[in-house]
């Protein structure tokens, strides 16, 4: 099935595909230092306005440290939720909206992840925080739109969410022999929740109403 999951972090982002009928992290990016593949990808781009090229990731981060020119963006995903998805911003002599700049990293994640995989992927479900804004619904409904409208410029076709604790939590459950309240916690580099949930054994559950 052409379909992953991927979690666009504000940090860093992964992306995880069912291989050969095993949960599988896709290797997303070479570490330079130690030479072996990381299954994390900084959320960072850098512009090169030397030679007008896009890098992503550790490599864009490096070349930015090293004092190339160009222009380093990171944690952008603090963007979606407020009203400056619809201002743009200026990279060398072009002028980006925010949504176009997070396109390039996701379709970066993308392609890793065909090139890993090997298949057309066209259905992703992307993670997101139970609240990209606590204080406006409509700014926060606002945010997985555009986030969807993000993943379908980047070549996915299928697009649905999971909340980021409920995943946790739906992986947890796996080793749970019966019910139980678990506190599950995601600490992330822009928002972190704390969620309660009431768990059992999901081969004897019917979750169809969760």
């Amino acid at each position: 099935m052409s379909i992953c999951g991927l979690d666009f972090g504000t940090s860093n982002s992964t992306v995880g595909v069912a291989l050969h009928g095993q949960p599988t992290m896709v290797p997303l990016e070479k570490n330079l230092i130690t030479g072996k593949m990381e299954c994390t990808l900084p959320s960072a781009i850098f512009f090169d306005f030397e030679t007008d090229e896009v890098h992503f990731g550790r490599d864009g981060i490096n070349r930015y440290a090293k004092g190339e020119f160009g222009r380093l963006m990171r944690s952008m995903k603090n963007v979606l939720g407020t009203s400056l998805m619809d201002e743009t911003t200026q990279v060398k002599f072009n002028k980006l909206s925010f949504a176009e700049l997070i396109s390039f990293f996701v379709s970066s994640l993308r392609q890793r992840a065909v090139d890993f995989t090997e298949q057309n992927l066209e259905s992703v479900v992307m993670g997101r925080p139970v609240r990209f804004n606590d204080d406006d619904d409509a700014l926060d409904q606002q945010a997985q739109n555009r986030l969807e409208e993000i993943a379908k410029l980047s070549g996915f076709k299928q697009v649905s969410f999971q909340y980021e604790p409920i995943a946790a939590a739906y992986d947890y459950e796996q080793q749970v022999k019966g019910e139980e309240v678990a506190l599950i916690i995601d600490m992330g580099g822009g928002t972190s929740d704390f969620t309660i949930i009431r768990l059992g054994n999901p081969q004897k559950s019917d979750r169809s109403s969760d």
